[in-house]
């Protein structure tokens, strides 16, 4: 039975019913207050007075209700997800671009750039978008990328993702501020890609040590 008191069928929207404004309404509620990962899909039907169906129809899947829900045109979390899907070894500079395109869009750009406001000056904000982009970003690009380290590897690739859109778009630091997007991807799609590769360790060079034998023939000779 759906709120407003008319059967229908799941996942077949009535028309001018609201039910996807109550749904935003109830998730936005439920995301800043109990987090990402302990908010149902089901949970949020119930409150919302809707078929759980239509949380599907209308967003997909819980990552796109979390990017409506925060008024996002373009959710970096599907976008990531898209990205994800082609050759794991041109991930970085593919989903650099897909973020820039995003970023620089004048449609999605200043909804992404009013979230990461908030998440600046809201603490309830910043740990809600820390869960989103552990579970739906960081965890989905280790399990892409795979191999020794993969959870570090795919942390380093967000922290090159965020600083540079810190730099060019919070704090608008020259040059890359004013960087054509298809330069930015030139001088940084390197340090991205780098940033998923494992890293190797090498003993650190310098000068070999003095063997024993010859420790001792320098003290005989004094």
């Amino acid at each position: 039975m759906a709120r407003d008191g008319h059967s229908r069928r799941p996942g077949r929207p009535g028309k001018d019913t609201g039910a996807r404004e109550a749904i935003l309404g109830v998730a936005r509620t439920r995301f800043l207050a109990r987090g990402y990962d302990a908010v149902t899909l089901r949970s949020i039907a119930r409150e919302a007075g809707v078929d759980p169906a239509l949380i599907s129809y209308y967003f997909g899947s819980k990552r796109g209700l979390f990017g409506a829900a925060m008024a996002l045109v373009t959710n970096p979390a599907e976008a990531i997800a898209e990205a994800l899907q082609g050759d794991p070894a041109t991930f970085g500079p593919r989903a650099l671009r897909t973020m820039l395109v995003s970023w620089d869009s004048a449609e999605s750009g200043p909804a992404l750039l009013g979230m990461l406001r908030r998440v600046a000056a809201d603490d309830d904000s910043a740990a809600l978008v820390r869960e989103v982009l552990e579970r739906e970003l960081i965890d989905r690009v280790a399990d892409r990328i795979g191999g020794p380290h993969a959870r570090m590897r795919a942390m380093a690739f967000c922290t090159q993702m965020a600083g540079i859109i810190v730099t060019r778009y919070l704090l608008r630091m020259e040059p890359i501020a004013s960087m054509p997007a298809e330069e930015v991807a030139r001088l940084y799609g390197p340090a991205v890609r780098a940033a998923l590769q494992d890293p190797v360790r090498r003993r650190p060079a310098g000068p070999a040590p003095a063997s024993a034998n010859s420790d001792a023939g320098t003290r005989g000779r004094g």
